[in-house]
């Protein structure tokens, strides 16, 4: 549905963006023939019409020898690396543009004769400084014509290439999340499964609890966002249901202080490290801890997880070990350059600690 919609208000805005260019470009070559009347005016400078079609000829070459080279020389040479065919090209498009306005301008009335140089002298010399000055003016225009070319080329694979990496990071979340999601079910099922040994009574009001926790994971967490308050929400209720098999050797902390519950995040990213607390920070006969400190202030979201450390055995199969690494890949393409995460364990207990700066909406 995002694609196609996103398709459709491309297809809208294409013929806007292509009339805002067309009337670009009439304004560029609208200047040069407006300025002669910039300095007419009093016994100075008189723009006649003889003298304004003569402009009119030379900005029509110009723009002649302009979109020769943007719409079609430049991709057909250029952009294939044919340049030597690019500049023989330009040699005999500015060639013969030269001769045709030299001609044209054969067909209208003289300018004014310099006084005390002869006439074929005057000619001659007009007409090989017509020559040379238009080569060289035609030869800016190509320059400019490739700079504005390229440029406008550049910013068009720049655009293309962000839109393919913005949709291969969203095809890549949606294959993260859709590991998650039967990643967090699996772990919660091992923890009723040992919970029916214990009290079968606890174990069918856990299965209620459970359901709402996979509400929350398949409606809730399909959203890109989510506020801060409902996604806490979920992180109280997992961790009321995992207390349930809780022995008494267990501490058990909580700490989750929002400034503001509205505030918008990415969900199911504490999930994991929660998860990770409770199966490796947990020992049936043996004294342990889980301290869980979630904070939230302004743009800033804060979670502190420490722990006991009793790792599992090979043969312990709860889990798949997936849990950590799909965290840091969720992150780096949610949040770049905006968390901090680092885990590990700390002598004989471990320790995550996840901050993130949020961006303001």
């Amino acid at each position: 549905m995002e694609e196609k919609k996103r398709i459709n208000q491309l297809k809208t805005s294409a013929p806007l963006v292509r009339k805002i260019g067309i009337l670009i470009h009439i304004v560029v070559w609208s200047i040069p023939l407006s300025i002669p009347f910039f300095f007419t005016g009093g016994n100075e400078f008189i723009v006649t019409p003889d003298f304004f079609l003569r402009t009119f000829i030379v900005v029509v070459s110009f723009a002649c020898v302009f979109y020769c080279n943007y719409l079609y020389l430049i991709k057909h040479f250029l952009t294939n690396q044919r340049v030597a065919r690019f500049i023989l090209s330009n040699l005999l498009l500015m060639i013969m543009v030269t001769i045709a306005v030299h001609l044209i301008m054969q067909l209208l009335p003289p300018p004014d004769h310099v006084p005390g140089r002869p006439m074929d002298e005057q000619g001659i010399f007009q007409l090989s400084g017509f020559l040379l000055r238009n080569l060289f003016m035609y030869s800016i225009v190509v320059i400019l014509s490739v700079a504005i070319r390229m440029t406008a080329s550049w910013f068009e694979m720049e655009g293309i290439r962000k839109d393919l990496e913005k949709n291969r990071a969203e095809a890549e979340l949606k294959n993260l999340k859709s590991q998650l999601n039967p990643h967090f079910l699996f772990n919660t099922l091992n923890n009723i499964y040992s919970l029916i040994a214990i009290s079968p009574e606890q174990a069918q009001e856990t299965i209620h609890e459970l359901s709402r926790l996979l509400r929350y994971v398949l409606y809730e967490s399909s959203q890109t966002l989510v506020s801060v308050g409902k996604e806490m929400d979920f992180v109280r209720n997992y961790i009321e249901l995992m207390r349930i098999r809780l022995a008494k050797n267990v501490n058990l902390q909580t700490e989750i202080d929002l400034e503001n519950e509205d505030v918008l995040i990415a969900p199911l990213l504490f999930i994991t490290l929660i998860e990770n607390a409770f199966k490796h920070g947990i020992s049936n006969n043996k004294p342990s801890f889980i301290h869980i400190r979630i904070t939230q202030k302004e743009r800033e979201l804060y979670c502190l997880i420490e722990n006991s450390y009793f790792p599992k055995d090979r043969q312990d199969k709860s889990g798949s070990g997936i849990g950590l690494p799909n965290l840091e890949k969720r992150l780096s393409l949610i949040y770049p350059g905006m968390y901090s995460f680092q885990y590990g364990k700390e002598e004989n207990q471990y320790r995550s600690i996840l901050t993130i700066s949020l961006p303001a909406l």
